[in-house]
C-alpha cells in the first residue's frame, strides 16, 4: 500500500484489526436462477416481487464461514443466531460470522482494517475505499469472476451508476454498491412538519411562501410568547440535509447546502454566487432577532431537540418524515398533558422565481459490499455474492421471511402489519433485516415499507409528490482531486458555518460589504477549485458533454 493512500486511512493510534478469516473449505450452492415477478420482469433492484419458489439443489450444499464485519444498532444488537441468516445458510450452507463492535467505533475501525489489509471476508465500505485499496490487493476484483456470477453481472449491466461507482482506475468492480432507492417511485427522505394539534385550535392557514412561513410563526409565538417556535437539528448544513442552512439556502438560492449540483444544469454551485445569498442571511436573521427561531439552533444536540418538541418549546422542524409518528407516539408516553399532541406536515416553500423541490432519495448509495481479497476460498465467496444478488438472496437481506415479515399484497411484497408505521425497527432488531451494514438493497426495503403505510402517511407522500426530482449522480473522484478535496472542503465547510451563524445572530451585520467579504474569503479558501473539480470530476464519470 503506498504512503498516501496508507495516510489517508491508519490513524495515528492503533488498535488491532479483526483478521479476517474463512473456516470450512467448502463450495457455497450456487443460486438459483432470478424467478420472474408478478408483471413477468426478472430483476434484483426496485421493487421486485420476492420468488415464490426457494432454491433446491440435488445435494445439501457444504458448509463454509464467512466473517462479516457488523455494528451494533439503537435499535437492537447484532445478533448471530437472527433466523432470516439461519435461513440463508439453509440455502446455501453458508454461516455468517458476524464480527461485531459499536457504532461509534465503525469508521475508526474499519478505517483500521483497511489499512492493515485485515478486513472481514465480506465488509460494507465506501465505495471511494474500494476504488482507493481494490487495485492494492485489500479487496476482491469482482470483474474477474463475472463469468461465474451471473445476478453480479446482471446487477452491474443494470446499474449504470453503480458500476460506475464500482469501477477503479485499473478498471476492476471491488465493491457491489448498496441501492437506496427505486428512482421511479420518486421516494424521498424530509418534510417541514408543525404542531396539527396547535394548527388547528388556532384555525392558522398553512403557509406556502417564505413570508407566509414567517407569519405563520409569529401566529405560534404570539399564542406561547415563552417558545420558539421553529428549531432544528444539527449539523448545520450537508451531509445532514435537514440543517437550516441547507434548507434556507435552498429556498433563497436554489443550491441545497453551500455547494451543490443544481436541478436545472446539472452543475455544481456556490450557493454565496446567488442573487438570493443575501435574502437568506437577512430572512434567518429576522426569525433569531424576533425570537422565532430557537436561540441555540446551531448548538443544539439530538436529545435537546426532540425535547424542544416533546414539551412545546418549539412547534415546527424540518427533518425525516420516517420519524414521524415515532415522535407523536413518544411525546404522548412522555406526558399525559400531551395527550392530544399530534403532528402534519405543511407544504414546502421557495422564494420567487426559484424552484421549488427536494431531492429524491439517491437511487445508488455511498457504500458497497466487498470481499477481502485475502478470502481463503474466493470462488465460495464470489458464489454466496451472487446468491445475495439473486432475487431469493435479496429479498431475504431486504425482506425477511415470507408470511413472517412480509406478505405478499398485490404482488408487491409489504412488511406485517404488526411492525407498525416504523417497521425498521423491530425488522433490524429481531431479524437482521434492513440493517445497516449489513443491507445491500434498501430501495426494495423502503418501496415494501411505504406500501404499509397508514391512510395519513401515504397522504403525506401524495402532498409533497410536486417537489420531488431525481438525485444527482454520485461522481467518482480521482486520486488528484481526492486530494484537493481534502485539503480544502473540512476547511471550508467550517468557515461556512461559522460566518453564516454569525450573520444569523448578528455578530456580523448583513450588508453588501460584508457579504462580498464573505465571498471573497470563499474564494481564497478554495470555493472554485472544489467546483471546477466537481463538474470536471461528473462530466468524467457521466460522459457529460
Amino acid at each position: 500500500m503506498n504512503k498516501r493512500t496508507m495516510a489517508t486511512t491508519v490513524s495515528a493510534f492503533m488498535l488491532g484489526g479483526l483478521i479476517a478469516g474463512c473456516s470450512g473449505g467448502g463450495q457455497v450452492a450456487a443460486p438459483s436462477a432470478p424467478a420472474k415477478d408478478a408483471g413477468g420482469t426478472t430483476g434484483t433492484t426496485g421493487t421486485t416481487a420476492p420468488a415464490t419458489t426457494p432454491a433446491t439443489s440435488s445435494q445439501p450444499p457444504k458448509a463454509v464461514t464467512f466473517t462479516w464485519l457488523a455494528a451494533n444498532r439503537v435499535e437492537g444488537p447484532v445478533k448471530q443466531d437472527w433466523e432470516t441468516f439461519k435461513e440463508i445458510e439453509k440455502k446455501t450452507g453458508v454461516k455468517i460470522d458476524f464480527q461485531v463492535i459499536s457504532e461509534e467505533a465503525l469508521l475508526e475501525k474499519r478505517k483500521i482494517m483497511i489499512a492493515t489489509n485485515t478486513v472481514t471476508d465480506f465488509i460494507l465500505i465506501p465505495t471511494q475505499d474500494g476504488r482507493d485499496f481494490g487495485p492494492e490487493k485489500v479487496f476482491l476484483n469482482l470483474k474477474n469472476y463475472l463469468d461465474k456470477a451471473p445476478n453480479i453481472k446482471k446487477f452491474f449491466d443494470a446499474n449504470p451508476e453503480a458500476k460506475a461507482q464500482a469501477t477503479a482506475a485499473d478498471g476492476g468492480y471491488y465493491t457491489m454498491p448498496v441501492l437506496e432507492s427505486d428512482a421511479s417511485t420518486k421516494g424521498f427522505n424530509y418534510a417541514w412538519y408543525t404542531r396539527k394539534d396547535l394548527h388547528d385550535k388556532y384555525g392558522l392557514k398553512a403557509p406556502t411562501t417564505l413570508d407566509e412561513f414567517y407569519q405563520y410563526l409569529k401566529a405560534l409565538k404570539d399564542k406561547h410568547p415563552d417558545s420558539y417556535p421553529l428549531t432544528f437539528r444539527t449539523p448545520l448544513s450537508n451531509p445532514n440535509l435537514t440543517g437550516i442552512y441547507t434548507v434556507f439556502l435552498r429556498a433563497f438560492t436554489g443550491v441545497e447546502g453551500f455547494i451543490n449540483q443544481t436541478p436545472d444544469k446539472d452543475e455544481y454551485e456556490f450557493a454565496g454566487y446567488h442573487k438570493g445569498f443575501k435574502d437568506s442571511l437577512l430572512y434567518m436573521n429576522k426569525l433569531y432577532n424576533e425570537k422565532l427561531l430557537e436561540p441555540e439552533f446551531a448548538l443544539l444536540t439530538t436529545a435537546q431537540w426532540e425535547e424542544r418538541l416533546l414539551t412545546g418549546k418549539s412547534m415546527v422542524t424540518y427533518f425525516w418524515k420516517a420519524d414521524f409518528d415515532p415522535l407523536i407516539d413518544k411525546a404522548r408516553k412522555a406526558n399525559a398533558s400531551n395527550k392530544d399532541f399530534e403532528m402534519n406536515v405543511i407544504p414546502q416553500f421557495a422564494a420567487d422565481g426559484i424552484k421549488n423541490y427536494q431531492y429524491a432519495r439517491p437511487a445508488v448509495g455511498v457504500s458497497g459490499l466487498a470481499i477481502s481479497a485475502n478470502v481463503k476460498d474466493k470462488d465460495a465467496a464470489i458464489k454466496f455474492m451472487d446468491f445475495l444478488y439473486s432475487e431469493e438472496g435479496t429479498n431475504y437481506m431486504s425482506l425477511g421471511i415470507l408470511n413472517k415479515t412480509y406478505k405478499m399484497v398485490d404482488g408487491k411484497p409489504r412488511y406485517m402489519e404488526e411492525f407498525g408505521t416504523s417497521p425498521y425497527v423491530p425488522l433490524r432488531r429481531d431479524w437482521g433485516v434492513w440493517f445497516p451494514n449489513v443491507s445491500i438493497n434498501n430501495a426494495i426495503a423502503r418501496a415494501a415499507w411505504e406500501r404499509g403505510l397508514d391512510a395519513k402517511n401515504k397522504e403525506i407522500n401524495t402532498f409533497y409528490a410536486k417537489y420531488i426530482i431525481d438525485a444527482p449522480k454520485s461522481i467518482v473522484k480521482n486520486a488528484d482531486e481526492q486530494e484537493i478535496e481534502k485539503s480544502k472542503l473540512n476547511n471550508l465547510n467550517k468557515y461556512f458555518e461559522q460566518k453564516m451563524t454569525e450573520f444569523v445572530t448578528g455578530k456580523t451585520p448583513i450588508n453588501d460589504q460584508t457579504v462580498n467579504e464573505f465571498i471573497d474569503q470563499s474564494k481564497k479558501q478554495g470555493v472554485d477549485d472544489l467546483l471546477k473539480l466537481y463538474n470536471a470530476s461528473y462530466k468524467r464519470t457521466y460522459g457529460v458533454k
